[in-house]
């Protein structure tokens, strides 16, 4: 007997219909849902704790996506057969899901929640990404966990002049825009992706076209909620315990502090420390008035309440008196220096320093060997250009553990890796594996972006022959529904990203749009509001594109002295063999001898080898080695070889590497030669000259008489 939950199913144009099903499977979870888009299933569930964590300031919301190697019926590769730790890209698709939900839930809910969503069925031809937010919240959508309403998440690419939601892998290939774009039914919450050089009125097109198919995902969530209640019940929203309000003690905090912080705002200080030691002197005096009983009691709930009077204060006069927390005006940048080459031994390197960020960022150049392998159950693929951003605590004045990578740092290391992918020499131009490592000295605002621009300048300084130059800038929105306000804000602080209501960043050349990554924490952002943010953002990245090539304009005309260097053959397919020899012996030995690196694809109809080493005459010596052993013997031509074999017949000698031919001891000389060793000796050295090459076998015969003058006749 085979049991069906409750399914809702919708269409997106003349794709595949989606189902979502809940009330089959999971069923103790406070909500789950089975997503089915072809044979690709994602099952979501969600379970929050009745208990409210008291003491915390914000929502402990843990959201896990995790895909099964047995969906794609795969084993996980490595040595343990078992799904383990998350992977780059399960980490990435969680944090797009958790940016997506976590602006649903009330503000002051604080009971811990768990949202795990897992690939169960794949399809290798379909992104799981783009439906996972879907998922998850469905799966939130037939709970009774108070979250305000649904939100869907898709992929949308232009091809050609048009725009596809959600298409096949094999589709994208060609895309000029890829993002990942979510929403609610009346708002965009967050933006991310890719773009080969587009212009802004062409980004906030397809963000519309995304909005179009996010909104018809929302409704057939709202539709599923229906027929939950429909069949069990109305869904009650569960009750949670809510902190409870001193409004006296508010509105004291108010009166005594209010105008004070107004005051030291208008003072611009521009360092951060300073300015958050003179911020927190103005509570502690507050709180110096209070007794002693009073301040144990009430400490906490007052350094809240100024929280928001501070954060109130800052909003209002920046958007009424355009005045910002270190005096510039709303579309300024920061100071800007930067040099290259700062590390001598590095095969590139870039210090840039925006304000009160600075990225120190390297280039690697690596072989084929180095290329980072993508093991996943949908996604199995080499990449041979990687970036990596650290975030060290130091970085902004702060001591606490550091044991691993944390998920915001694989966050802004994929942004700053998608804004340099379009900038790329092609590979035919680029012989190499390209590692760049940001390392966050000093955080104050936007150190992704510092990220890409440090990037391209060490890219430059390593000689790659990247397109053009990019740059990134991070912009802000404060806003007053009510009343209609807004600022918006270039080159945002850290404190101006956690009191505003946007966090759009932007990376781009001076001819278009690379990559994006947009948050937004408020309701009706319009697209008028969206394009001028876009556009001041573009008035920036060209500032600071000014100031980089200040420093470099255009990649060094050829690569350090001590940077390897990597040359390419292309060969026939069957002589890989050869090359490589039994058990690698050949291969091996012209590394050992020639002080190179090589590497040998199988690509098509061809082998590709490439010959890495410092030094031009090691590749010039592995390269003669490798030409030997891909040359065809020609009938006619004479071969300087080394007697490998002597039996009693004759000899073998290997003419060329990996080619023997028979020496017969009829061809050895004129006269009658009654034993091979009265002439030959193994491992001499003879010339020969190739006579025949059977038809059939394909073996060698040789010929030392056909050299020798023919004696005459008495």
């Amino acid at each position: 007997m085979t049991k069906t939950g409750i399914q809702e199913t919708f269409h997106l144009g003349s794709g595949t219909s989606t189902t979502l099903e809940t009330g089959k499977i999971a069923r103790q979870a406070d909500g789950a849902v089975v997503l089915t888009h072809g044979n690709t299933m994602i099952m979501a569930t969600v379970v929050s704790r009745r208990e409210t964590n008291k003491g915390m300031n914000f929502l402990p919301l843990t959201v896990e996506y995790k895909e099964k190697y047995a969906a794609a019926g795969r084993f996980p590769g490595g040595f343990f057969k078992r799904e383990a730790r998350p992977s780059e890209y399960e980490i990435l698709i969680s944090r797009l899901i958790d940016r997506a939900l976590r602006p649903l839930f009330p503000k002051d809910y604080r009971s811990e929640t768990q949202v795990l969503v897992s690939l169960i069925s794949a399809d290798r031809d379909q992104a799981p990404d783009a439906y996972a937010c879907l998922a998850a919240s469905a799966a939130l959508q037939v709970s009774d966990i108070p979250v305000s309403e649904p939100v869907s998440e898709v992929r949308v690419v232009k091809i050609n002049g048009d725009f596809l939601i959600n298409p096949l892998i094999s589709e994208t290939n060609d895309a000029s825009i890829e993002l990942m774009v979510a929403g609610t039914m009346d708002n965009v919450v967050m933006v991310e992706g890719e773009m080969e050089e587009v212009q802004e009125e062409d980004m906030m097109e397809a963000i519309k076209a995304a909005h179009a198919a996010i909104k018809v995902q929302c409704l057939a969530q709202k539709e599923l909620r229906k027929k939950v209640e429909a069949e069990k019940g109305p869904i009650t929203t569960r009750e949670y315990e809510k902190e409870e309000e001193d409004l006296e003690l508010k509105e004291k905090v108010k009166q005594a502090t209010y105008d004070q912080v107004i005051e030291l705002t208008k003072k611009a200080v521009s360092d951060k420390h300073e300015r958050s030691a003179m911020y927190s002197k103005i509570i502690d005096d507050f709180l110096e008035g209070m007794s002693e009983e009073e301040r144990e009691e009430k400490e906490d709930l007052a350094k809240a309440y100024y929280f928001d009077v501070q954060k109130d204060a800052i909003r209002n006069l920046t958007m009424d008196d355009r005045i910002r927390l270190d005096g510039r005006a709303l579309d300024e940048i920061r100071e800007i220096w930067s040099e290259v080459d700062y590390l001598p031994s590095a095969h590139g390197s870039a210090l840039f320093t925006r304000g009160e960020t600075q990225s120190l960022t390297t280039v690697t150049l690596g072989s084929k060997m180095d290329e980072q392998v993508i093991d996943g159950a949908v996604i199995e693929e080499k990449q041979d250009f990687i970036l990596h951003y650290n975030f060290p605590p130091f970085c902004t004045g702060e001591a606490k553990p550091k044991m691993f990578t944390s998920r915001r740092e694989h966050g802004h290391g994929n942004l700053a890796l998608r804004a340099l992918k379009p900038i790329m020499p092609e590979t035919e131009d680029n012989p190499y594996t390209i590692r760049v490592v940001s390392d966050i000295l000093e955080s104050n605002g936007s150190s992704s972006m510092a990220t890409v621009c440090a990037g391209s300048m060490a890219l430059m300084d390593a000689g790659v022959k990247i397109k053009k130059p990019v740059s990134g800038i991070a912009m802000g929105l404060i806003s007053d529904g009510e009343s209609g306000r807004y600022a918006v804000l270039s080159d945002i602080l850290g404190d101006e990203d956690h009191l505003g209501d946007m966090d759009f960043k932007v990376t781009g050349t001076r001819d278009g749009i690379t990559a994006c990554q947009m948050d937004i924490k408020v309701d009706g952002l319009s697209y008028k509001v969206m394009g001028e943010a876009l556009n001041q953002a573009k008035k920036g990245r060209l500032h600071i594109l000014d100031k980089m090539e200040e420093t470099i304009d255009a990649p060094r005309s050829d690569y350090k002295d001590f940077v390897p260097r990597i040359e390419s053959l292309i060969i026939a397919k069957e002589f890989i063999g050869a090359i490589i020899g039994p058990g690698g012996k050949v291969i091996q030995e012209i590394q050992n001898e020639t002080n190179t690196t090589l590497n040998i694809e199988e690509i098509g109809e061809f082998g590709h080898v490439s010959i890495m080493s410092p030094d031009k005459e090691s590749i010039m010596e592995a390269k003669k080695r490798i030409q030997l052993i891909t040359t065809i013997p020609e009938v006619g031509e004479v071969y300087k070889g080394k007697v490998k074999n002597i039996v009693p017949f004759g000899a073998f000698v290997e003419i060329l590497p990996g080619k023997e031919g028979l020496l017969h001891i009829s061809e050895l000389e004129w006269r009658r030669v009654g034993n091979v060793e009265d002439v030959l000796q193994s491992g001499q050295e003879v010339e020969v000259k190739l006579i025949e090459v059977d038809k059939r076998s394909g073996k060698l015969k040789l010929s030392r008489k056909a050299l020798l003058p023919k004696p005459e006749r008495n």
